[in-house]
């Protein structure tokens, strides 16, 4: 089971991973979280779209965010920024994604870098939904 990231989600509907995406949803392959959710939530057009949006998340497991969580999240910047300049700016929902996964025992499938540099400081495996620069958004 994976935690898909936003930058999943927004790419599921591309035709080269649309199946597997299918396919991974009906197996119960897929988890969100709270921040994942409020990411989407955010995006959405209108009300109805919510609705849709926040219909479909409430199917899926959801790994809770945990003060647990926060702090590893905290943790991890502080780890990246000890490595070189600027390798700790990554987006605060990433590092709490990230930090959710591990908590949970979980990977998290995605299409953003930023999961390779936390994936190295959280010890999660990032799983790219398709290899990087391949897919349009």
């Amino acid at each position: 089971m994976l935690i898909a990231d936003t930058s999943a989600w927004a790419r599921a509907s591309n035709p080269l991973i649309r199946g597997e995406w299918s396919a991974a949803l009906r197996a119960g392959q897929v988890a969100t979280c709270s921040i994942v959710t409020l990411e989407l939530l955010y995006s959405a057009r209108n009300a109805q779209e919510l609705a849709t949006i926040e219909a479909e998340q409430a199917l899926l497991r959801d790994v809770p965010v945990t003060v647990s969580a926060q702090r590893a999240a905290i943790g991890s910047l502080r780890e990246l920024a000890a490595r070189g300049k600027g390798q700790h700016r990554v987006p605060i929902s990433d590092a709490l994604i990230a930090a959710a996964a591990h908590d949970a025992g979980l990977d998290v499938l995605h299409y953003d870098r930023h999961y390779d540099r936390l994936a190295q400081v959280l010890g999660f495996t990032s799983v790219w939904i398709s290899p990087a620069g391949t897919l349009e958004q």
